[in-house]
């Protein structure tokens, strides 16, 4: 691409995730190289096993892979949790310097920041060190102002009624 664009989507709604994999699922259906980084996932979901089908085109790595929520977390596992993703960024680092792909989504990283894994300041350093035909993509609730202001389209997902209200699980191939 000659530009790419920086887009978030954020809200409380649910959609974001899957926004960002529909986007990279067209993107690679044209032939481009989508590289997704997920923050904080742990859980099986879908995507994993469908991105491999996509003949190298999406790839999908986790970063500070984890099943537990902050607030089930003791001090100690917040600290390796942050120690262990400050290494891990190393390879969304090289994936900008190298140019590796058109896409990079970086899902749930707002995730990451509300956890003090990582600052604004370092996302912000990871979009300006984004090559000029990259498209980036950033995930998670509440988007902080100064990632929005930087953005070049912002999508909020509002939720306006869902079934898991009442009591429905999350199901194979829809919320994993």
């Amino acid at each position: 691409m000659e530009k790419g664009y920086v887009q978030i989507y954020t809200g409380d709604g649910k959609g974001k995730t899957t926004a960002a994999l529909g986007l990279g699922l067209r993107a690679a259906g044209g032939g481009l190289k989508v590289i997704m980084f997920q923050f904080l996932k742990g859980a099986h979901s879908g995507e994993l096993d469908s991105a491999p089908c996509l003949g190298g085109r999406f790839q999908i790595i986790r970063l500070a892979e984890t099943k537990k929520f902050f607030g089930a977390m003791s001090e100690p596992e917040i600290k390796e949790l942050k120690e262990r993703l400050q290494q891990e960024l190393e390879s969304v680092r090289t994936v900008l310097s190298a140019n590796s792909c058109d896409i990079l989504i970086l899902d749930e990283i707002m995730a990451a920041l509300h956890g003090k894994l990582l600052t604004v300041q370092e996302v912000l350093a990871l979009i300006e060190a984004r090559p000029p035909g990259m498209e980036m993509i950033l995930t998670g609730r509440a988007a902080l102002q100064e990632l929005i202001d930087r953005a070049d389209l912002v999508t909020e997902m509002k939720c306006i009624k869902h079934y898991m209200d009442s009591g429905v699980p999350a199901r194979v191939g829809i919320e994993k």
